[in-house]
């Protein structure tokens, strides 16, 4: 994509900020063609502005600062600032306030982010207990036996990345080992393990109003890690789905993007966390595939303080998706692998998206960094997708050299 032109489009006087750090498909392929296509200029404010194509209309920022994120629009007041950066939410939602636009509730923002948080949020609202500990830096992993299995996990983690089942004290106390060799300084989390099919519920809203997009069943890797390795189109039913909006509302999520991991015990949903953007590692741009909408353009529109009855959402969904990743099974550089496919083998779009160049050298993490490319087929029904999707992943192949 040619971002050599930022200003194609659209004038200074209608301009969107953008607020990241490291260059995402979501921005690259996502938002920046959805606001060209609404006549929208883009500013990208980023602290990591030698990471972006050198075409990509990016400035410098202190983006975790709030008062920085005001500064840098001064030149040219937006219309609309937003992020899909679960690191940046808050600040940027200050950011929003502070200039008049339309945004998310900072606090919000700022107890999706924090795993506690959002526990102490659903507690209190009378909706679920999940036993929860946070461990300082610094601080012994005293946990109860009672506990056991557990999950232990950066308190304002993502991507799964130093997210572990542990079965017992001493595992515990090997796991936090090893993450603050790592991490020194960040808070962790042990809290009690949720078992079920881990499920995704995903939405729109305009802060009266929210719309569900619908939802994945997802299928993880071999534990102790949380690695996502297939999902599957699954829209929540209309009791789960009830149950999900009531956690949301008591976590104040109501604005814009919102992405939230579930599973489901006894009839009863349970909360994995919830991410305040987008689904990620281009399920958002698959998702909008699914769905035949311009799905970027509608969070940017409700950004620009549009209601969400404006959106021509889809009533049911008559097609079916299935997204799998292609991971690295260990450490060393990846020697050979199949470039960016997109065809279309009778009534199912096939693709494949590579997730790491060839010839990077990467370590084995058992998270969403091992992943090597995203394969996904949309079509007419289940079967004839899953079908497809064997056949063309059987056609592909991967080569790691340690």
């Amino acid at each position: 994509m040619d971002y050599s032109r930022p200003d194609t489009g659209g004038t200074d006087g209608m301009r969107l900020y953008l607020t990241a750090l490291n260059p995402t498909d979501a921005v690259l392929d996502g938002f920046l063609p959805a606001a060209a296509a609404l006549g929208l200029s883009t500013t990208v404010l980023t602290d990591r502005p030698a990471q972006w194509p050198a075409d990509a209309p990016v400035a410098r920022c202190a983006v975790r600062d709030a008062a920085a994120v005001v500064a840098a629009t001064a030149p040219t007041r937006p219309v609309a600032l937003l992020s899909n950066s679960d690191h940046l939410q808050e600040a940027t939602a200050i950011a929003a306030r502070k200039l008049g636009l339309p945004g998310k509730d900072p606090d919000a923002a700022r107890r999706c982010k924090d795993k506690a948080a959002a526990r102490r949020a659903i507690a209190a609202a009378g909706l679920d207990l999940v036993r929860t500990i946070t461990l300082d830096p610094g601080a012994a992993p005293e946990v109860p036996v009672g506990m056991f299995p557990a999950v232990v996990k950066p308190r304002e983690g993502v991507a799964s990345e130093d997210a572990y089942l542990v079965a017992d004290h001493p595992e515990l106390v090997a796991r936090v080992t090893e993450i603050r060799g790592r991490r020194p300084d960040v808070a962790l989390v042990v809290e009690e393990y949720l078992a079920g099919e881990l499920r995704t519920f995903e939405t729109l809203g305009d802060g009266a109003a929210l719309a569900s997009l619908g939802g994945w069943r997802t299928s993880l890797g071999p534990p102790p890690t949380f690695t996502e390795e297939r999902l599957a189109w699954s829209p929540p039913a209309e009791q789960a789905s009830t149950q999900l909006r009531a956690r949301l509302d008591a976590l104040g999520v109501g604005f814009g993007a919102c992405h939230t991991e579930y599973v489901i015990s006894d009839g009863r949903v349970r909360l994995i966390e919830v991410n305040y953007r987008l689904i990620g590692d281009r399920m958002d741009l698959i998702l909008a595939e699914l769905l035949g909408v311009p799905l970027f353009e509608y969070v940017i529109r409700l950004h620009l303080g549009e209601p969400l009855a404006a959106l021509a959402l889809p009533a049911t969904v008559d097609r079916y998706a299935q997204v799998e990743y292609v991971c690295a099974d260990r450490s060393g550089r990846l020697a050979a692998a199949p470039g960016r496919l997109d065809i279309v083998h009778g009534d199912v779009r096939l693709g494949c998206h590579p997730l790491r160049a060839v010839g990077h050298t990467a370590d084995h993490t058992g998270t969403n960094r091992d992943y090597l490319a995203v394969l996904h087929a949309v079509g007419p029904d289940q079967g004839v997708v899953r079908q497809s999707l064997a056949a063309f992943r059987s056609d592909l192949q991967w080569t790691i050299v340690e």
